[in-house]
């Protein structure tokens, strides 16, 4: 099962897919690792960010995605770009998508962090990463 990590962050998501099982999986190699959609983005802007995640479920063959839960409260509390993207998403995609919450992700990290070498070592794609392992079988 091919799974999709996106970690939203302002106005851009970043996005790693990874295929297998914790124990044994691997990257799902694109040039695609962002996709950023204006502060303030016009309707035609939109229909584009949803053709590019569409077009990136269907020709990697994803078959869901996961995406960071917002705080919805207090300091770090997701602003109006993470908003934005998290219901255009939730709205138009056409597989399974699942949010997690960050304390989830710092357990399971504890947890298999032998497993996860193929993790990258830049702190947005790091998360996304985690995010996609987070529903690994």
């Amino acid at each position: 099962m091919v799974i999709a990590g996106f970690f939203l962050k302002a106005n851009e998501v970043r996005v790693v897919s990874l295929d297998g099982s914790r124990e044994s999986h691997q990257l799902v190699v694109s040039k695609l690792n962002k996709l950023t959609i204006n502060k303030n983005p016009t309707q035609e802007e939109v229909c584009v960010f949803i053709e590019q995640i569409q077009q990136y479920c269907t020709s990697h063959n994803i078959e869901k995605l996961v995406l960071n839960r917002r705080a919805s409260k207090g300091q770090g509390a997701g602003g109006a770009g993470t908003f934005l993207m998290e219901g255009v998403i939730l709205a138009c995609a056409k597989v399974s998508v699942e949010l997690i919450h960050p304390a989830t992700l710092r357990a399971t990290d504890k947890r298999y962090s032998d497993f996860k070498a193929l993790k990258p070592k830049t702190v947005d794609l790091g998360k996304a990463y985690d995010l996609a392992f987070e529903l690994l079988s």
